[in-house]
């Protein structure tokens, strides 16, 4: 059966990509299999999205798919939610706000946007297992973007730098969110901040601490934005600054079970 859906898979047939994907996020697809079958050049440009939950990563993730469509870049979306403790899958909650975000007409029947909702197991880290398999699968499939959306949950985010070309924190104004993640090891992992929800009240403020806090580490380097997904500000400047991030010899390492 694996090999038949690996070669409809090169045929480029959708179903058989969603199967696979399926088969890679149980583990269910031996390493040597994937080395085999996946050996085209790395092409696909891997973002990971990472926050404390209720910062509103879906919903800019979600305003960013217009921008990277209208430029016919395909985007596939990895989000990681929090595991049901009923079906143990995941609860979806992200991949309805990122399509109730954004503004094309039905993201869903757009063959350029692929999005997979993943389980991440409670108390083991902000991102579900097996990712990387999955990257490989989106890059030997075509997608130009992979978007990784971790679950938010504090020093477990920082996996997601072996896997990814950008990463992009959100913080939000007035919950000294500035402070843990630099505690977490966040900010020395991180490409560009956004000080999401822009246009509230302390947004100045809490943009002056974290380049306060970034001239403060050697060598690091991030960008910082004020972006609002309600107004629409500042969404257009993260998507260029995340079109300008590169990151040569970037190795998807496999992120183990738990991390």
């Amino acid at each position: 059966m694996l090999e038949a859906l690996l070669d409809q898979f090169r045929r480029g047939d959708r179903q058989a990509f969603s199967r696979l994907l399926t088969l890679a996020s149980n583990g269910e697809i031996p390493q040597q299999v994937l080395d085999q079958a996946l050996s085209s050049p790395k092409r696909s440009k891997v973002v990971a999205v990472t926050g404390s939950g209720g910062v509103g990563k879906s919903t800019l993730i979600g305003k960013l798919i217009p921008l990277i469509r209208k430029e016919n870049q395909t985007v596939g979306i990895l989000a990681c939610d929090p595991r049901s403790p009923l079906t143990g899958g995941a609860l979806l909650g992200d991949r309805f706000r990122m399509v109730s975000s954004t503004s094309l007409s039905n993201p869903t029947e757009d063959d350029g946007v692929f999005i997979r909702s993943l389980a991440a197991a409670p108390g083991h880290g902000a991102v579900a297992a097996n990712l990387a398999p999955m990257i490989r699968l989106f890059d030997a499939f075509g997608f130009d973007l992979v978007i990784i959306e971790t679950v938010g949950a504090g020093q477990g985010d920082t996996a997601v730098r072996d896997l990814a070309d950008v990463v992009v924190l959100l913080l939000q104004p007035e919950t000294g969110d500035e402070l843990q993640w630099e505690k977490a090891g966040l900010l020395e992992v991180t490409d560009i901040v956004v000080i999401h929800k822009g246009d509230l009240p302390g947004a100045e403020e809490t943009e002056t601490q974290v380049r306060d806090v970034l001239a403060l580490s050697e060598g690091k380097s991030a960008k910082v934005l004020r972006v609002s997904s309600k107004s629409g500000h500042g969404v257009e400047a993260l998507w260029q600054a995340i079109k300008s991030v590169q990151r040569a010899g970037t190795v998807m390492t496999p992120v183990p079970n738990g991390v």
